[in-house]
């Protein structure tokens, strides 16, 4: 996991209730992918109790905490105040017992309610979480959807790439994001995004910025897309011997991940953007077991085999 997030997020994101805000909520910060239902210890069992995990009390839990007596109430839940819990949700539409707000308001601790029922809540949690708190760094280049897979355009700076990425707007494919891409690994997959402030738009040299929706439509446009294969433009440079057979296969590590790279070179009377969407057929091709230069050598050595026969 990737830090942490804050409670104040976590309000945020979410249509919770705030029954009670500890006076430092703003500095609380969550640092676990995990909650808890304190079901054990409601009832006094506290061996591997975590108490930096969002605590949820769901139906199981809050009707046997309403059959106790009010002075019962507080001590099964004084426990789990003290023990400095980041936040107490309270699920279902439960109203939330007095005594869990006087111990909120004593050892100033946060309490929230939804109308969601527990299992929902948990589940959405614990997406949420996995998604905040998953491992994540900032690629300088553009993300797109081309023919399905999530390409990574990279290269130095003027290189041409918004220009062809402009281009394979222009012919259908998608644009994630532009400059800037967030790359999260989440299991064994990076998912790439755009940063919320410069969603949908870019910048073309001479133009300036535009609004890729508003001039491609929205179909042009997504929030994220996994990233399946990178591609680097670089400028021609005629010393450079450039792969022309496609047998070697280069990557690019990402998070500890590795990710398919094709370098392009890029030159004047090039068409780049037909180019990447070749190398991303090419690439497509590959992941389903066909490869074109695999397929020449073969047939070049059942030729040279039909010549033999034919000598002998």
């Amino acid at each position: 996991m990737n830090g942490s997030f804050s409670l104040k997020r976590l309000i945020e994101d979410f249509t919770f209730e705030e029954v009670y805000l500890a006076k430092n909520y703003e500095n609380v910060e969550i640092t676990s992918n995990e909650l808890n239902r304190p079901g054990l210890q409601l009832f006094g069992y506290y061996r591997h109790y975590v108490s930096d995990r969002i605590q949820i009390i769901g139906g199981a839990e809050w009707e046997f905490c309403n059959d106790l007596t009010p002075e019962k109430r507080w001590e099964v839940l004084e426990p789990i105040f003290e023990s400095k819990i980041p936040v107490m949700i309270f699920s279902r539409g439960n109203p939330v017992f007095k005594e869990a707000i006087e111990l909120a308001k004593k050892y100033d601790r946060t309490i929230l309610a939804s109308k969601l029922n527990t299992s929902p809540l948990v589940n959405i949690l614990i997406n949420y979480m996995d998604d905040v708190l998953a491992p994540s760094m900032r690629v300088h280049g553009i993300l797109l959807d081309i023919y399905g897979v999530g390409v990574l355009l990279t290269g130095a700076s003027g290189v041409g790439k918004s220009e062809t990425a402009l281009d394979l707007l222009g012919k259908g494919h998608k644009l994630i994001s532009d400059d800037t891409v967030i790359i999260k690994r989440m299991d064994e997959k990076l998912i790439g995004s755009s940063p919320k402030v410069t969603q949908h738009f870019m910048e073309i040299r001479g133009i300036g910025i535009i609004d890729v929706q508003r001039i491609f439509g929205v179909g042009c446009v997504m929030e994220e897309e996994e990233v399946e294969l990178v591609i680097h433009l670089e400028q021609w440079k005629e010393d450079v011997s450039y792969d022309r057979l496609g047998e070697d296969n280069e990557y690019g590590q990402y998070l500890g991940l590795e990710i398919p790279l094709m370098t392009i070179p890029v030159k004047s009377g090039r068409n780049t953007s037909m180019v990447v969407e070749v190398a991303t057929k090419t690439f497509k091709l590959k992941d389903l077991g066909y490869n074109a230069a695999t397929a020449l050598n073969n047939r070049v050595l059942n030729e040279i085999q039909r010549r033999q026969k034919n000598k002998e």
